[in-house]
């Protein structure tokens, strides 16, 4: 142990129990144990509101190399109940850097903990699901520590949007010298600080709404278009957001979701959302386009999904299975396409089609309405971190809202 570190332990809920040494803040953290792969962007994957409740383990091995530094948060503060890594930096080397990150996890009351097997408890995950779990470094009992963490409240039902959205609207103005071409009324479901950038970059005035805003609300701001962010929790447990939902999409005017926002149109429209086993975290995760068979390398961070319709039907259905599109060369990334993904369902709105899908695990990715301006992705087009393959889609928002004028 490093010659002053705190010893620490780590409890799953299955009993797994991992020990080693505390960094950032003392004291005790209950959270959703998940990964992420990102090798880089630790500073943004703490700072994003759709990690509120959840303890999260790296899988890079070496994390806090850039420090912390006051440009690249994505919300005003950490999210994540815990920290987990292989080796925290002992340095900070950037200039950049404005404190190393074991200062920022103490400054915010974050305690993390160090622990040589991050490999193995990946694997638990992977192989396990998802589970509760408890860091601390003041309970040195793993059975006592265990009994609070099986007390401790799942995911499953957790309404946790309206605990990170804004509490008062504000609005987001395109640059200097970029003049102001569309309003966006912004659904602030747990909004990262990137999403509004990039609309401002492309001329759009961002009005940044709570999330409990009801539809009435929502029109009423007289909005070229709306937004529908990502966030934390279970879809099933924001009814608010899918009625606000259903009143832009009954009134016509264009809509964009993306993660959490994307599962609100999926219940919106008559699917229905599953908890994954262990969730999309990191900026790897590959997804096809369906409609032009491009693949984007993409930035994920969500544990549930929308389930892919039964074909002919609409309404609930099993999740994607990833089974092979047999119609297709069976070496291609088609073949990771589930079979009837392709095919148009009915909604209360018209037909609609799968328009993305993970080439990972076949599971839905994207939805688009065929009879109304709406679509959405499960994946975040303004990375941070991650790949920028998809932020066209910003554009994509820009040319709907264009076509219904």
């Amino acid at each position: 142990m490093t010659s002053g570190a705190q010893p620490a332990i780590l409890v799953l809920e299955d009993g797994t129990t991992l020990r080693g040494e505390g960094f950032g803040a003392s004291g005790e953290t209950f959270g959703e144990m998940v990964f992420n792969t990102a090798m880089t962007g630790y500073q943004e994957t703490l700072t994003d509101p759709s990690y509120a409740g959840q303890i999260v383990a790296m899988t890079a091995p070496h994390i806090g190399n850039t420090g912390v530094n006051d440009e690249d948060p994505e919300s005003h503060r950490i999210w994540v109940s815990g920290y987990v890594v292989r080796e925290p930096s002992r340095l900070a080397s950037s200039w950049r850097a404005r404190r190393s990150l074991d200062d920022e996890l103490k400054a915010q009351g974050i305690p993390g903990i160090a622990v040589p097997g991050t490999r193995a408890l990946t694997m638990r995950i992977r192989e396990r699901g998802a589970m509760r779990a408890a860091v601390s470094t003041v309970e040195d009992d793993p059975r006592r520590l265990l009994d609070r963490v099986l007390a401790s409240p799942g995911m499953t039902g957790a309404d946790l949007a309206r605990t990170v959205t804004t509490p008062h609207p504000y609005t987001v103005s395109p640059p200097d010298g970029t003049a102001t071409r569309y309003r966006v009324a912004a659904v602030d479901l747990g909004i990262k600080a990137a999403t509004p950038r990039n609309m401002a970059m492309r001329g759009m005035e961002a009005r940044v709404l709570p999330a409990t805003v009801t539809a009435g609300e929502i029109l009423a701001t007289d909005p070229d278009g709306v937004f529908f962010s990502n966030g934390p929790g279970d879809p099933a447990a924001a009814g608010y957001a899918v009625a606000a939902m259903r009143g832009v999409l009954e009134a016509g005017v264009p809509v964009f979701g993306i993660c959490f926002g994307s599962q609100i149109l999926g219940r919106a429209i008559g699917l229905s959302t599953y908890k994954l086993r262990y969730g999309h975290r990191g900026v790897n995760q590959p997804v096809m386009d369906l409609a032009t068979g491009r693949v984007y390398i993409t930035s994920h961070n969500h544990g549930f999904a929308a389930a892919l319709p039964p074909q002919g039907e609409w309404g609930a259905g099993p999740p994607c299975t990833g089974k092979a599109d047999t119609s297709r060369d069976a070496g291609s990334a088609w073949a990771h396409v589930p079979p009837g993904a392709r095919k148009p369902f009915g909604t209360p709105y018209g037909e609609a089609v799968v328009s993305h899908v993970n080439l990972n695990d076949g599971v839905v990715e994207g939805i688009r309405l065929l009879d109304r301006p709406a679509f959405s992705v499960q994946y975040h087009p303004e990375a941070a971190p991650g790949p920028h393959d998809a932020v066209d889609l910003f554009d994509q928002f820009a040319a709907l809202m264009d076509n219904a004028r």
